[in-house]
This record gives structure tokens, C-alpha cells and sequence, in this order.
């Protein structure tokens, strides 16, 4: 199964609250009932009367202290009145409740309803219909429209529109203060054409189960909200006294039953669900009224387990969008049969993960649906699982019998070969569907099967029928032979291979391809990493320069990583300036190595110039973005005077230099300078060092000592603390540098050390 997405979820928070909502109610109308109960066998042993006597008193003492039955008999029994009872708005109300609790049949309590609650309020009558299984009506009792006419309405066919049968079918209330509105034209029970009217719901723990219209001779005012919902209460309760009357089922369902039984007889598994609607008319769910003898759904559930059950309430997971429910509702809705795979009623029904689950057929029946399945035996199991295994092997069977010429292909073989089924290819004429090369592949196929007599396999290629396109197939055949030997038949089966060939032939392609570029890497990388020792030599070195000593180190991040564009240069310059500079091009390779030799020589010419290095740097910004393409990168560049013992120097992006004086090793404070190559009018700023003797200065790459797991200020703040602690000359110094310095991102590292003397 796929995961839920965002319809889904929603969908199955509807059926929770919605189930949360109908228990609220149950336990609530519960609670109610019970303190009535409660209170009437208290009643029944302190008067010594029959509970209908009980009640009538109850209902009598409720109306003359102004409370509903349920808040006096909470009274009586020294309890807490029940939550969400309801207020004692319509006059009688009381006594109707103990009136229709003892009513015998729906006449009678359509007739406690008039006389008790609705009389008072100057109604004329009312009438109750059950939905019968086909959609229709049934009259199960009404007061004040008299004999005559109650026979003329004893039916309502399903297509017929009145108030009753649309209330019923969409579960909508209507409130007609003044007859039908409009030009509504459907017919009306009763002789009160221009009279209010009500059509209310009678619903039950499922759902829908009929209506009750409500009848006053003359117009009346709208209908008040305490009005409003005392009506509904009533039509609660009489929806609970219809339900207890039929032993919570319909008599217009047992006069199905005959249409279950046939059900029953044919088919392997079936129920019949009836449809259940929300306040807005639209199916929320479906009951379970009917399940066949001995039926077990996938989870192994019986029909007692089932029958008068919710179908979401069983098969929570039948919410999800596209399953059992979905189905359900459009075989309602359309009158479409339709069809669920195996797997989706497996995964949505509970079934055990390693039984084999038949698809089911859904129905529109009466005003529900039926839902049927045939069990499957081990043959149609085995069936089912080839089927599946040709078609995701694409793979098709075939037979010829060589002595009748006939020739069976399955289902998918005629698609391999995109033909129309019935016009199967003789295992003689297979040749002319191959292209002209591979009909010796064919023949020797065919020679080793019939003359040779035993097993094979070829490959070739077939020309579809359909449309002209060539598929790589591949042929498994054996021959079957007679007790003489003779062979009389041959099966086998041609398999369409097209995507593996294709396959391999795209990676065979891209091997020769990444060689080829395997080999073209290799080769930029050892042009880059001799560009790179020449301008960087490895040499350890000291380089020397008048009242300097120099030391620079370059670590490569392995041996077999990609070069990247750190470098380092120091020169004697005609001004008997010392130029130190160090420097890194973004990105590795031959481009970062190409892009750091035209920075250092342009660097370098530059130099000779005299200008001080914040123009040397502005010089060469503009170079690197106008003739140099996308040359970015960070430099330093300092002129080391040694007649003040001064450095003049300036900063593009880089990290600062590290000042060591008295073991106290601190970073140069950092002058304005944007990254080489970022922005064409970027200014320099340059400052003066002034040195002393003993000093040490620290010029390096970020290679150095960057960190992954480590902000680069802390990573800085490390390299003050190995660079306080000096050993031995310049070059041990630089050398202990290197070694104590702890990066972990694999990429190079210059370090210029320079020493003041």
C-alpha cells in the first residue's frame, strides 16, 4: 500500500469524529434513559403501579414542576441530570416521551406525538415512513390525516418526489412556514396545501432510516430555534421507538429477504450494506444489514460479527481515497458495478498478509449495495499468480500441435508479437516475423527443437505487427515426442528482453565513454600537478632575502586528490622591496591550476611597477574580471621593507596574518578588501606593520586549518595556539606548523613563514 496522503487523513479524522460524535450521543441518550428507568421503578414500587401507569405519572409530575423528565427523575433519584437533556420547550413534551416509550406499534406512536406534543402546539397531524431496501417508503403510522388518505400513501415508489422521500433520501430537514416554497409542485399528503409544514430525519446509530412531516392547518410564523429543536428531539425519539418496534430492522426488508436468499445461493460470500447519510445528504458510511450463511471476510469474521455493523467501523482503512468506500459510493451513485482487486481488499479488510484474496464486485441494490466475492481454489490461485508472472516478466506461453497444426498462444504472446488474438504464429512460419538477419538464428531454433529433439534457447529480434518496431526477444522451447519418438508437439515461451538489451548496450556505451574520460581526467591531472610543482615547489628549503628568513610549505590534500589553485610567491623586487604573497583560486584542477598561474604572473609583473599592494590588488580585481573569465579567489600581498623593518600590506578575502612576538602569537587586524574576481569596482585598503627583530609572520591558506565540525574562528584560534609554542629555525618552525595544524576537509594548504632578523 501506498502511504496515506493529505486526502486520506482527512477522510479517516471525519470517521473518528464522526464516531466520536454518535458515541457522545449513544452514551448520552444512555445516561438519560437510564435515570428514567431509574426513576420509574421507584415510582412503580412507591405507587404499586405497572410501568406505563409509572411513567404517565412521571410525565404528569414533569409538567406541573415545569422540568423534563430526565432533570426530575434525576431529582428523585438524588443524581446529577444527565448532560444534554432536553429542555421542556413544547408543552407535553414530558408526557409525550412516556407516551411513545409505551406505544405498541408506529400507529400508536404517531398518535402519542399528535395528542401529547405537537396537539399543543396547534398542529393537525403528523406521519412516520421507514425507507424501505429499494429506495422507497413505507407508512409505519400517522395521526390526523385519517384512513382514507393514509391508504393513498402507504407506498412512496423510490422515484416519486415528495417532502417525505427527499428528507428521507438526503436526510436534510425542511421548514415550510407557509406551505411549499416557490413553484415546488410535488405532491402532499393531506388537505392543508397553504399550512405550515416540517419534514425532519428519523436517524438512528447508523443513520437515515425514514422521515416525519409535521402538519398545521393555517400559516405560521418561522419557526424558533427552541421550536426547531424540540421537533428534532421528538424525531429522535420516535426514530428510537420505530427502531425497538422492529427489533432494529425494517418489515420492508424482510420482504427482500427472497432477493438475499438467491444472493446467497449463488455466490460464495455476500452482504448487503445500506447506505447511511450525514446531516448534509451526502453517504458518510454504510450498514451492514444482511450477510450470507457461513460468509467469512478476509479477516475470518463471521456475519454475526458483522450484521448491523458500520462498514467503516469494520474496515477502518476502506476510508482511503480509492477504496472500498469510494467503490461503494459510485456503484450508489453511477449504478456502475464495480471491481476491487484482491490486494486492495486484502490490505483494507485486515486479511492475513500470505492468503490469497479474490477481487469483489460491488453493486447498486435497492437503496445500498452488494458486495460478492467467489472464493478462489488452489487451480484459479495458480492461474492468477502465472498471469501475473507473465505479464511482469513479459514473458508469453505457447503450444503447437504438430499432427493438427493447431497453435495456442496466451494472452500476453499475441501482445509480444502485437497481434490480434486468435491469429497465432506457427512455429514453421516464424522466420518471415525477423528481420533478414536473424532468420539463421530462427531456423537453428526450429532444427534443434524438431530434428534434433531436444530443449533450446535463441535470441533474435521480431517485427511487431502493429507497428513496424523490433523488439529483442528470447525463445525457451522443448519438444514433446511420442513413445516412438516421434515428435508431436512443442511448447515453450518467447520473453521480450528489449529494455535488458538496451540495457547493456547504454552500459557498454558509457564504459568505453568513461574510460575515454577516466583517461582524459588523468591526463588533466598530471598537467595540473606539474603546472603546480612548478610554481609551487615542494622543496624544504629555506628561500632566502636580505634581513628575512623565508620559509614556505605547500601540503597537497593526498595523493591521488585533484590539485586546487593554492600558491605562494616571495621576490626581491627593483624598489629592494621583499614581495611575500599568498593566494588561493577557488575550485580544483587543471582550471583552478591555469587560473592561479595567470593570477601569480599578472601578480608578479604588476609588482615591478612599484605601486603599493592595495593597488596591486585593485590591479589585478579588475584583471581577474574582465580578461581572465571566472577567475575567484582570495589573496594576500605584503612589501616587506628592510630599511624601517615595515610590511605594507593588503587583503582580498583572506584570511589574516598571524603576528608571533615574545611566544605571543596574535591575527593582524583586517583591512577592507573584497574576493578577487566578485565585483570589478571593489576598493583595497592597505596598512603598515611595523617589525622588530625576533618577530615572526604568518602568511597562509584556508586549507590549513579548516574544519568541518569546527567554525573557522575557533579553527583560528587553534592555530594561535601551536603557532606561540616556536621549535628550532625557520624551516623546523614552518615544518612544526604543518604537522600540529589538525583540517579535516581534504583540501590543500600553503604557509609562508617569514622571520625577522
Amino acid at each position: 500500500m501506498t502511504e496515506p496522503n493529505g486526502t486520506d487523513v482527512t477522510r479517516m479524522q471525519a470517521l473518528i469524529a464522526r464516531q466520536r460524535r454518535e458515541l457522545d450521543r449513544m452514551r448520552s441518550l444512555a445516561a438519560t434513559r437510564s435515570v428514567i428507568d431509574l426513576a420509574t421503578g421507584m415510582l412503580m414500587e412507591q405507587l404499586s403501579c405497572s410501568p406505563a401507569e409509572a411513567r404517565r405519572q412521571l410525565a404528569r409530575l414533569a409538567r406541573e414542576s415545569d422540568d423534563s423528565v430526565a432533570e426530575l427523575a434525576a431529582q428523585i433519584t438524588r443524581q446529577l441530570p444527565p448532560e444534554d437533556t432536553v429542555d421542556p420547550g413544547l408543552p407535553g413534551f414530558s408526557l409525550a416521551w412516556a407516551a411513545v416509550e409505551s406505544a405498541p406499534d408506529g400507529p400508536a406512536v404517531a398518535t402519542a406525538l399528535l395528542d401529547e406534543a405537537l396537539a399543543p402546539v396547534g398542529a393537525v397531524a403528523v406521519a412516520l415512513w421507514l425507507i424501505e431496501p429499494d429506495g422507497g417508503l413505507e407508512l409505519a403510522g400517522q395521526a390526523g390525516f385519517g384512513e382514507l388518505e393514509a391508504s393513498r400513501w402507504r407506498r412512496v415508489h423510490p422515484d416519486m418526489r415528495t417532502l417525505a422521500q427527499d428528507v428521507a433520501r438526503d436526510g436534510l430537514e425542511a421548514w415550510w412556514p407557509a406551505g411549499p416554497p416557490g413553484e415546488d409542485d410535488r405532491p402532499l399528503m393531506g388537505r392543508w396545501p397553504g399550512g405550515a409544514r416540517v419534514g425532519l430525519p428519523l436517524r438512528d446509530a447508523a443513520g437515515t432510516i425514514g422521515s416525519m412531516v409535521i402538519c398545521w392547518p393555517e400559516p405560521a410564523e418561522e419557526f424558533s430555534a427552541p421550536m426547531r429543536r424540540q421537533l428534532a428531539a421528538l424525531a429522535d425519539l420516535a426514530a428510537h421507538a420505530l427502531g425497538a418496534h422492529t427489533d432494529g430492522d425494517h418489515a420492508a426488508l424482510h420482504r427482500a429477504s427472497w432477493v438475499f436468499g438467491l444472493m446467497d445461493g449463488l455466490l460464495d460470500g455476500f452482504l448487503f450494506a445500506r447506505a447511511v447519510t450525514g446531516d448534509d445528504g451526502e453517504v458518510t458510511d454504510f450498514r451492514i444489514d444482511h450477510v450470507s450463511d457461513g460468509f467469512r471476510d478476509p479477516a475470518g469474521r463471521r456475519g454475526a460479527d458483522l450484521a448491523g455493523r458500520l462498514l467503516l467501523e469494520m474496515y477502518p482503512p476502506a476510508a482511503l481515497a480509492g477504496g472500498l468506500f469510494d467503490h461503494c459510493v459510485a456503484a450508489l451513485s453511477t449504478g456502475e458495478p464495480q471491481h476491487v482487486a484482491g490486494e486492495v481488499v486484502a490490505a483494507q479488510t485486515g486479511a492475513a498478509s500470505s492468503g490469497s484474496v479474490p477481487a469483489i464486485r460491488i453493486a447498486r441494490l435497492y437503496d445500498g449495495v452488494a458486495i460478492a466475492w467467489r472464493g478462489a481454489d488452489d487451480a484459479g490461485r495458480l492461474a492468477t499468480l502465472l498471469q501475473h508472472a507473465q505479464r511482469l516478466g513479459q514473458i508469453g506461453s505457447w503450444e503447437e500441435n504438430l499432427r493438427t497444426g493447431e497453435v495456442y498462444w496466451t494472452e500476453p504472446t499475441f501482445a509480444l508479437f502485437g497481434r490480434q488474438p486468435g491469429v497465432p504464429v506457427p512455429i514453421a512460419d516464424l522466420h518471415s516475423h525477423v528481420p533478414a538477419d536473424d532468420v539463421p538464428a530462427v531456423q537453428g531454433f526450429r532444427d534443434t527443437l524438431l530434428a534434433e529433439r531436444r530443449e533450446t534457447a535463441a535470441a533474435f529480434r521480431v517485427v511487431r505487427s502493429d507497428d513496424g518496431s523490433v523488439r529483442q526477444m528470447r525463445a525457451y522451447a522443448e519438444p514433446v515426442t511420442a513413445p516412438t519418438g516421434t515428435v508431436i508437439a512443442v511448447r515453450g515461451a518467447y520473453q521480450d528482453v528489449s529494455s535488458d538489451y538496451h540495457t547493456r548496450l547504454a552500459f557498454a556505451a558509457a564504459r568505453e565513454q568513461l574510460a575515454d574520460t577516466e583517461e582524459r581526467a588523468a591526463e588533466e591531472h598530471r598537467l595540473a600537478l606539474r603546472l603546480q610543482q612548478a610554481i609551487t615547489p615542494r622543496s624544504p628549503e629555506p628561500l632566502a632575502a636580505p634581513g628575512l628568513d623565508v620559509a614556505a610549505r605547500y601540503r597537497p590534500s593526498g595523493p591521488n586528490s585533484l590539485v586546487s589553485g593554492d600558491w605562494y610567491d616571495t621576490a626581491l623586487l627593483p624598489t629592494k622591496e621583499v614581495l611575500v604573497v599568498v593566494g588561493d583560486i577557488a575550485g580544483h584542477g587543471l582550471d583552478a591550476v591555469t587560473g592561479m598561474v595567470t593570477v601569480r604572473n599578472s601578480l608578479r609583473g604588476l609588482a615591478v611597477t612599484g605601486a603599493g599592494p592595495a593597488t596591486l590588488l585593485g590591479w589585478l580585481n579588475a584583471a581577474a574580471c574582465h580578461f581572465t573569465g571566472s577567475i575567484i579567489g582570495t589573496v594576500i600581498c605584503g612589501l616587506y621593507d628592510p630599511a624601517c623593518h615595515s610590511l605594507r600590506w593588503a587583503r582580498a578575502g583572506h584570511l589574516p596574518p598571524i603576528l608571533v612576538r615574545g611566544g605571543r602569537a596574535e591575527a593582524l587586524s583586517l583591512p577592507q578588501g573584497l574576493l578577487l574576481g566578485a565585483d570589478p569596482g571593489a576598493l583595497y585598503t592597505e596598512v603598515v606593520t611595523e617589525l622588530e627583530p625576533g618577530d615572526l609572520l604568518l602568511l597562509f591558506t584556508d586549507g590549513l586549518i579548516e574544519r568541518r565540525d569546527q567554525p573557522i574562528d575557533e579553527a583560528l584560534e587553534s592555530l594561535l595556539a601551536v603557532a606561540s609554542r616556536p621549535a628550532g629555525d625557520i624551516g623546523s618552525y614552518a615544518d612544526y606548523v604543518v604537522a600540529e595544524a589538525a583540517p579535516n576537509t581534504e583540501d590543500d594548504a600553503c604557509l609562508v613563514a617569514v622571520h625577522v632578523r
